[in-house]
């Protein structure tokens, strides 16, 4: 089995600096090592977000076994956060909701494409 040694990571190196230059190599590394931290950073929200979602899968199962009933004081840390992240997300689902239908109401009181008339705005301000 062929193994990269050190004489070919020379190489290696030697032609990378031809074709990019002495100038950008740092610039190339930074970006290389940013492109791994935010990879390691998305594994671990992905990681993380996977665990959330099975403690509220074991929330729901606890529900339906009736233990809806029990305080919060029985609850894990992470339990109690997972509840409060649903409640705040239902929030904000509810207040997205509003402001859409809002912003739907106001929108459906605009006059529509092609109904404002030129001319007989014209002749009102005539008339004036």
């Amino acid at each position: 089995m062929m193994g990269i040694g050190f004489p070919e990571l020379m190489i290696i190196l030697v032609i990378i600096m031809i074709i990019f230059g002495a100038g950008k190599l740092p610039e190339i590394g930074s970006a290389f090592g940013r492109s791994i931290k935010n990879f390691k950073t998305s594994m671990k929200e992905a990681q993380e977000e996977e665990e959330g979602a099975q403690v509220e899968e074991g929330q729901q199962a606890a529900i339906e076994e009736g233990k809806e009933g029990e305080s919060e004081e029985n609850l894990t840390d992470e339990e109690k956060e997972a509840l409060a992240r649903k409640k705040a997300q239902e929030e904000g689902d509810a207040k997205d909701l509003a402001m859409k239908e809002t912003a739907d109401s106001f929108t459906a009181s605009l006059p529509r494409k092609g109904s404002y008339d030129f001319n007989a705005d014209q002749e009102k301000k005539a008339k004036s």
